[in-house]
């Protein structure tokens, strides 16, 4: 009994110095955190604007060309655009990506491409994918049961035929992945069982094994609010990144996984075991890996700094802080109200917890030095 006793006082003692370790910390981070005296950039700098740096101006340039073209009757810009793609799957659907926001707004020049070129898979799959887009507008983001009758039948209706419209876009073009990406996008809203959903997503990973938008929406149809749990989520998330070459930003997926347990709130204790610091050890390895100019890098270096602070891994936490520089406008930092404030505490935080050392003051940046802050 005694043995016990002292187990439980030494438990309780532990707690409590870890609780006041972490007032104490929160405390200095609010109110003494200097970012310049680390290398960080000053809080006056942050911008809540967007998650990482603006698209280059020759991009953007060329991307409103093609939608004022697509947008004044001539489709032939933008099937240029995906054709020039070649077969880099990922890049291709970064490119219908950009075709599918530019239908949005107009998607006359679409249904004009579709009748000039009918055996044109990248036209048959974005035909396909708009088809969901619609869908999902109809159908809103309420539950089904405060959804009107009326628009819940369309949607039921419009998902099924998305499906058909993809698997016919796969006969133009058997090798190309996108309309298996369509096809697997579509899966959880038409309510396709498991069994439904397997071939499917053996026909995606066929052709393209490591396509990351396919596995965030693989990720979505395994999570509880679908048709898997919070395990399968995991475990498919898991495979993922264990089979993600190198260069592929495809181990954030993880990341994501992390994000749902989270807003079901059954996150719980899996970051407080070593497998889950391990992983997202190595997800920061595999990401210092993608190229720079890698667009979904920066929303996961957010995702990495805010799940290695959660997991007690400061030095980690800072280390992604110092790659995303300025940039706070991240999903993770704007749900907690004031984006620049929760940035700035979680950098703080991890200063303070890593027990960095501060820089001499001649190598510390000002609100008034022209430094690149990573964009």
């Amino acid at each position: 009994m005694t043995h016990f006793l002292l187990i439980l006082v030494a438990v309780l003692v532990y707690f409590a110095v870890k609780k006041s370790r972490a007032t104490k910390s929160v405390e200095w981070a609010r109110h003494r955190f200097d970012p310049a005296a680390f290398g960080l950039v000053p809080r006056e700098r942050l911008d809540p604007r967007r998650s990482g740096p603006p698209m280059p101006e020759e991009r953007r340039q060329r991307s409103q060309a093609i939608a004022d073209a697509a947008w004044g009757g001539d489709w032939r810009p933008a099937a240029a655009h995906v054709e020039a793609a070649g077969q880099d799957w990922e890049e291709r659907w970064s490119r219908l990506e950009l075709l599918a926001s530019i239908a949005n707004e107009d998607d006359a020049w679409l249904t004009a491409w579709r009748a000039a070129d009918p055996n044109s898979c990248d036209a048959a799959t974005l035909e396909a994918k708009q088809m969901v887009h619609r869908a999902w507008a109809i159908r809103g983001s309420k539950y089904a049961h405060e959804v009107p009758a009326e628009d819940m039948a369309k949607f039921r209706e419009l998902l099924p035929a998305a499906i058909e419209a993809a698997r016919r876009a796969a006969l133009l073009a058997p090798r190309d992945p996108a309309p298996w990406v369509v096809m697997v996008t579509t899966a959880r809203g038409a309510q396709y069982t498991p069994e439904q959903f397997e071939p499917l997503w053996a026909g995606l990973a066929e052709r393209a094994p490591h396509h990351y938008e396919a596995h965030w929406q693989g990720m979505q149809y395994w999570c509880a609010k679908w048709f898997g749990s919070d395990k399968q989520m995991l475990a498919f998330a898991e495979r993922a990144m264990d089979h993600a070459p190198a260069g592929s930003p495809l181990p954030g997926i993880y990341l994501h996984a992390l994000s749902e347990l989270e807003k079901r709130k059954t996150l719980g204790s899996t970051l407080a075991g070593e497998k889950a610091k391990e992983r997202l050890k190595a997800i920061a390895t595999a990401l210092a890996a993608v190229p720079a100019d890698d667009e979904r890098l920066p929303m996961l270096r957010h995702l990495l700094a805010y799940y290695c602070g959660k997991a007690e891994l400061p030095a980690e936490a800072l280390e992604q802080f110092r790659l995303i520089g300025r940039w706070c406008g991240a999903e993770v930092w704007a749900d907690q109200g004031d984006p620049v404030t929760a940035f700035d505490l979680a950098r703080g935080l991890a200063v303070k917890l890593s027990e960095a050392s501060p820089l001499p003051p001649e190598l510390r940046p000002t609100k008034d030095t022209d430094h690149h802050y990573n964009g």
